[in-house]
Order: structure tokens, then C-alpha cells, then sequence
């Protein structure tokens, strides 16, 4: 099995022989096939194909055979297309031809998302088999009601990964009524494709109270897995010998970091109001990635007149070591009526970078009690500008404070959100959907 570079494994020729129950469970893992399914995937810089791709590299080292099936780079719009069938060492990578059609809209997404759903129902009838099963990601969110319907036909087994709920999110956002014909349905269907599924993953214990609330009969289905950091790809640097740091002048300025998608279900306000009042001061606020939140949050910062701005856009995978450590405290952020709904993924790398963090959050959130575990950084209510203005100008003028928040951070991660280890959470309830 994998190991990272602070194990302490013995030297081969120590290892002892193989005990009869390991070999059984060796030979157990190698009759695990897994499909993913899911829209996004490398090239494409959207979080939960960066994911996928690590966790599948993780899962393929403790011996499961991998097929992915994904479409071609829908964020990564600088690799505008990637090769429609990819080998990478044992996983297999089939991706569907592409199709943009109004990409940065709420419609535009839908209809992309559902011409990848009915390819991906497509492909799910013409390779499925009784001895592998799909895990059908929520990337689109209406995939596993293709699956759902393949499985009427042909019935595989299939886990649920739900990276985000819908349509309650959808209700939420505004974006559809409560009382729609489209909601009604949608969520009346989820149950029956909750209840025919081998497992559900969900991210946070928030998302799965809200699954057993909407479908009681699933509760014993429901595995809490959270998302994960790489503690070997994102090491903690000092901003004085990292380039990206000096390239962005940003090595002797205290730094507040948000990486990644600036999306509808993040809480942008709260930073701006921030910024505001911290304008005169020599606090540099630097935000990487995109999202539908951008452009108009772009826009608010020139009206303010503000100058302690830096936009940047998505960056490559291998320059995040140094982008996720060119700052002194990191954000994340969800915005209110979200918390069940939705679980940031930013979150893990952060840790690894060994920096504080502050989460912009509602109450009754889940990070609250990350924080309060782990001890590396601050929870600060929806539109509390004042109380994250007040945790910046502690954490720059108490260096030690800010060290010892972000050690803990990066231990925490060590400890709980590795990839290795959540890769066995994956297997275990994979396994499970084979029985």
C-alpha cells in the first residue's frame, strides 16, 4: 500500500510475510471495478475533477480497477480540449465530445450538463456490468437519474456521491420555487434513486441529516466523507522563498487568500465589507479562481475604489503549492441558508498549507466544530465584517498566534483528510456496494 513520505514504514527486507487475511483482502480489492462518472476531470480546473482525479490515483495504489468517463475541459478553457480516450497507468479515461453552449449562464450549464447526462446514460448502458459498480458524482447534478434509469434496465449496483443537493440548492438560490412541478419531481425521484443505490457519500453531517430528512429509509446507506488535502503535493512555504509570493509583491504585506470558485453559494459580501475597512491599512486581500460571483465582484471592488485588490485566475495544479502558501490566513466561505446544502472544498487544501484560516459561515454550519477540533483559526458569522477585520489585524500583529494556528492546521489535515485516508473510506463502502 501507498505510503507518504513521513511514514515509517519498515525497509523491504524487513516485511514480514503476508498473513492469509491480508492476502484474502488484497485479492478482494483487485475484484473491486469501479466507473466514475462525472462531467469534470483533468484538464479541467473545476475542484471536483481535480478531486476525482486523486482520488481515483489513490484508490488505484490500494489495487481497484478504474474506469473514468467525464467530458472534455468545460472550466480549463486554455485546454480546450483533451484526448477523448486517455490511459493512465491502470485507469482508463473515456471522455465524451464536447459541448459549450452559453457555458458562464445558469442555462447555458443546465443544458451542458444535461448533454453530458444523456451521454453518460449512453455509455453506463453499453458498459455496465454486474460485477463493478458506478459512483455516480453529482457533477452534473441530475447524473444519477441517468444512472437511475440505467439500473432499471440492467441492474448494477451504483453508489451516490453528492457533492452538492439538489434541487434544494436550486430552491435556495431562487433559481426554482419550492413548489415547482420540477422540484417536486426532482426530489420525489431522488428518493426512489437514493433507495435503489448501494451507498450514498455525502461531505459534511449537515448534508447527511438533510438526506435522511428528505428520505428517512436511507439512513443506514449514508457514509460522511469529507473532502481532502494533499499533504505531499502542498507543502508550507515561507512566503520569502516562494516566486509566487515575490512575483505578486506580496512577501512583506500581510496576505488574506480566497482560492477557488466564487460561486453563487459563497459569501462575497462579507470579504468586500472586509476589505472596505481595512482599505488604509497594509493588508493585501488576493482572490484566485472564477465562478459566477466574479465579474460582479470585480465590479463592486472599482465602484469602492478599492486598491488592496488582486484577481487572478485559476491557477495550474502544479503552481498551487506555492499560490495556497503566498498568503498569512486563508478564506472560506458559504453563504446563509447553504450550510446543509453544500461543503467547501477549499477547505482542505488550505490545511495543508499550513495557514490560519477564518470560515465565513452560518451557525449551525459544520465547520464550526472543524475549527473548534482542529484549533486552526476562526469561525465568523454571514456579514460579521467587523469580527474577521478584527481577526486580520490579531493575526498580523501576533505572528506566534498565526504559527501555532497554522501548524495546527496542517496537523489537523495530517491526522484526519489525507488522501490515503480517505481513499479506505471510499473502498470500504465501495466493497460494501459489491456484497
Amino acid at each position: 500500500m501507498y505510503k507518504g513520505k513521513n511514514s515509517t514504514a519498515p525497509p523491504l527486507h524487513s516485511v514480514a510475510p503476508l498473513e492469509s487475511s491480508e492476502v484474502k483482502d488484497i485479492w478482494y480489492h483487485n475484484l473491486v471495478n469501479v466507473s466514475i462518472i462525472t462531467e469534470f476531470f483533468p484538464p479541467d480546473y473545476a475542484a471536483t475533477g481535480q478531486l476525482i482525479e486523486e482520488l481515483v490515483t489513490e484508490l488505484e495504489k490500494q489495487g481497484v480497477s478504474i474506469k473514468v468517463f467525464t467530458g472534455q475541459p468545460g472550466y480549463a478553457f486554455t485546454t480546450a480540449k483533451a484526448p477523448a480516450l486517455e490511459q493512465v497507468g491502470d485507469i482508463r479515461v473515456q471522455r465524451s465530445r464536447s459541448t459549450q453552449v452559453w457555458s458562464g449562464r445558469i442555462r447555458g450549464k443546465a443544458i451542458n450538463g444535461i448533454l453530458f447526462t444523456l451521454r453518460a446514460f449512453l455509455h453506463m448502458i453499453k458498459n455496465a456490468r454486474k460485477d463493478s459498480v458506478f459512483l455516480l458524482t453529482s457533477a452534473p447534478p441530475f447524473l444519477s437519474i441517468a444512472g437511475y434509469f440505467a439500473h432499471l434496465l440492467l441492474r448494477f449496483p451504483y453508489v451516490c456521491l453528492i457533492y452538492d443537493l439538489y434541487p434544494d440548492i436550486a430552491i435556495a438560490l431562487g433559481v426554482v420555487a419550492k413548489n415547482h412541478w420540477l422540484a417536486k419531481f426532482w426530489r420525489q425521484i431522488n428518493r426512489q434513486i437514493w433507495q435503489r443505490s448501494k451507498g450514498i457519500i455525502v461531505l459534511s453531517p449537515a448534508m447527511k441529516e438533510r438526506v435522511i430528512s428528505i428520505c428517512p429509509e436511507v439512513a443506514d446507506k449514508i457514509s460522511v466523507i469529507h473532502s481532502w488535502g494533499d499533504p505531499d503535493l502542498i507543502v508550507p512555504i515561507a512566503k520569502e522563498h516562494n516566486w509566487f509570493a515575490k512575483e505578486y509583491n506580496l512577501v512583506n504585506k500581510f496576505t488574506v487568500l480566497y482560492s477557488g470558485n466564487m460561486g453563487r453559494c459563497h459569501d462575497m459580501d462579507t470579504i468586500l465589507a472586509t476589505a472596505k475597512q481595512l482599505q488604509n491599512e497594509p493588508i493585501q486581500f488576493v482572490c484566485i479562481g472564477g465562478g459566477p460571483k466574479r465579474e460582479s465582484f470585480i465590479q463592486d471592488v472599482t465602484r469602492l475604489g478599492l486598491k488592496n485588490f488582486l484577481f487572478l485566475p485559476y491557477q495550474d495544479k502544479s503552481v498551487l503549492p506555492y499560490s495556497l502558501t503566498a498568503c498569512d490566513l486563508s478564506l472560506v466561505s458559504v453563504e446563509v441558508g447553504l450550510e446543509s446544502l453544500v461543503a467547501p472544498s477549499k477547505l482542505y487544501p488550505a490545511l495543508a498549507a499550513g495557514r490560519p484560516i477564518a470560515a465565513i459561515c452560518p451557525k449551525e454550519s459544520y465547520l464550526r466544530q472543524l475549527i473548534t477540533d482542529g484549533k486552526f483559526g476562526t469561525t465568523i458569522d454571514n456579514g460579521d465584517s467587523d469580527a474577521l477585520a478584527a481577526f486580520i489585524r490579531k493575526l498580523k500583529s501576533d505572528r506566534q498566534l498565526a504559527e501555532k494556528m497554522g501548524n495546527s492546521s496542517r496537523e489537523y489535515l495530517q491526522s484526519n483528510f489525507t488522501p490515503e485516508i480517505i481513499a479506505k473510506q471510499y473502498l470500504q463502502v465501495l466493497e460494501q456496494s459489491m456484497i
